[in-house]
Parts: C-alpha cells; sequence; structure tokens
C-alpha cells in the first residue's frame, strides 16, 4: 500500500471533497484531518485516536478503513513501539507529580500495622524487664508470674482489635453504580467498569444512544468505571440521573464511583487501542 497520508489526501480530492466537509461528516476537526493526511502523528492525541480518526476518514471517502489501520499498525507499532511502551508504561511517565502516585495496596498498610503492634510489644517487654533488674530478687520472682499472663493478655486483646478491624474493612462492600450513555452527535468512547471493557473504543451516534437501543438501552453496572470521550457530545447517566459533560473539543476522561465523578487527567484516561 502507498503512504497512508496520501492515500487519504488523493481520494478526498478525487471526490472532490473539502476538508470542512470531511469535518461535519465524521465530528472529527480539521486539524486532525489534515495531520492524518500529511502523516503528523505527534499533533494527535494518541495512538487510540490515531486508529479511529483513520478508520473513520478512510469509511467516509468509501475507502476500508480496517487496512488503513492495519497498515498504520504495521508502520509505527512494530516491536520498536512495544520496546518503548515498555520502558514508558502509561501512567508511569518522568515528571509525573506525587499527588498521580497509585496509594498503597491494603496488604502493605495491614502488615505496617502488625509491624507497628509487633515493636510496641518488644517496648512494652523491654521496660518492664528492665524494671524488674531494679527490683530485689524476691519481688521479681513474684511479679513475673503476673506480667507474663498481663502481657499474653494484651497480645491477645490487640490480635482479637486487628482480626475485627481486618474483617470490618473487607465487610464492607463497594455498592454498584449503574451508568447509561446518551449521545447528541457522534462521539467516540472508551468505557471501562471494573476493569473489563465494555465500549471497546468506538464511535456512538445519537441513534445508538436513544432510549431502549444502543449505549444508554444497555446499562453497564460496575462498581468502578473509567470512560474516555473524544469530545463533550454525550451525557452520562449515573444512577439514572444526568450528568452533563462540560463543552470541550478535545478528548476527555472521568473516574466514576458511587457518589463520585472524578475528571482524570491525560495520562490517567483509558486505552482501549
Amino acid at each position: 500500500m502507498s503512504e497512508i497520508g496520501p492515500t487519504l489526501r488523493e481520494a478526498r480530492m478525487r471526490a472532490r471533497i473539502d476538508v470542512s466537509e470531511i469535518e461535519a461528516k465524521t465530528k472529527i476537526r480539521a486539524k486532525y484531518l489534515r495531520a492524518l493526511e500529511n502523516e503528523e502523528w505527534s499533533l494527535l492525541p494518541g495512538p487510540t485516536y490515531i486508529k479511529s480518526f483513520l478508520r473513520t476518514y478512510a469509511q467516509a471517502l468509501g475507502l476500508d478503513g480496517r487496512a488503513i489501520v492495519e497498515e498504520y499498525r504495521a508502520r509505527y507499532e512494530g516491536p520498536e513501539h512495544e520496546r518503548r511502551e515498555l520502558r514508558h508504561p502509561p501512567g508511569r511517565r518522568a515528571g509525573r507529580g506525587a499527588s498521580e502516585r497509585a496509594p498503597l495496596p491494603r496488604g502493605y498498610v495491614i502488615g505496617g500495622v502488625l509491624l507497628a503492634l509487633i515493636l510496641l510489644l518488644v517496648l512494652i517487654g523491654s521496660l518492664n524487664g528492665s524494671s524488674e533488674q531494679q527490683r530485689p530478687s524476691g519481688a521479681r520472682a513474684a511479679a513475673r508470674g503476673g506480667h507474663s499472663a498481663a502481657g499474653g493478655r494484651r497480645a491477645a486483646r490487640s490480635a482479637s482489635a486487628l482480626a475485627t478491624t481486618r474483617t470490618s474493612t473487607q465487610s464492607a462492600a463497594t455498592p454498584f453504580v449503574t451508568l447509561a450513555l446518551r449521545p447528541s452527535a457522534r462521539v467516540w468512547v472508551c468505557l471501562l467498569g471494573d476493569g473489563k471493557r465494555l465500549i471497546p473504543g468506538a464511535i456512538l451516534t445519537p441513534e445508538e444512544g436513544a432510549e431502549g437501543n444502543g449505549a444508554e438501552g444497555r446499562r453497564y453496572r460496575a462498581r468502578h468505571f473509567k470512560i474516555d470521550l473524544g469530545d463533550s457530545h454525550v451525557v452520562l447517566l449515573i444512577d439514572g440521573k444526568p450528568h452533563p459533560v462540560p463543552a470541550s473539543a478535545e478528548p476527555i476522561g472521568y473516574a466514576i464511583s458511587a457518589g463520585e465523578v472524578k475528571r482524570l487527567a491525560p495520562s490517567q484516561r483509558p486505552t482501549c487501542g
């Protein structure tokens, strides 16, 4: 196949179609269409959007969108690209602030509590030993049994309290959230629910989001959602309540859980490439 950009440009010129007409038809901004024709990949939001835009643009011109995307993958997502991704995985890029670091796993927190408890018991034992050395031998012998029993009871109470806390934490199940989408125009969507890919990077239309059809007809249920939108032409229905997306011509992402809708930084948005 010839170069990707010239193929798109020549097909458009043969059809005598202006870039503005393609922009109105595909809802892809004109500057991105020109970047595709010039193969200026760095001007586009990322590989996932590039492949989606290429497929949509090619289909609008009557070309084989899948073949165009496969050509892009063969040229720009080869082994060297995979090695770069391994060296710089998403969400671990240099320069990220401390506020974006992932929280410690629960196991580390529980382990830290246990270690602090053991150190506290050792410290108490050391203090008791020092007190015993300062007492007469008869008093030490009389008190040794009492200290041993008291230390055992304290350890048993601490272990019981820790087990109760762990059980209470694990039993507090995170509530589920119901999510549906209502597009007002063509919009690209990538949706993950509890880590599972629910909408694998597809363009939804208002017809697909009508009541009883498409994305709104298929309501999704999960404890945590992550969504990436190509633009703001969509309303999120969270537990049946509409949540409008602020006007934006750029991609926008959210993390959604019970009682919380949080906008994501570009590096935190999910990918469906």
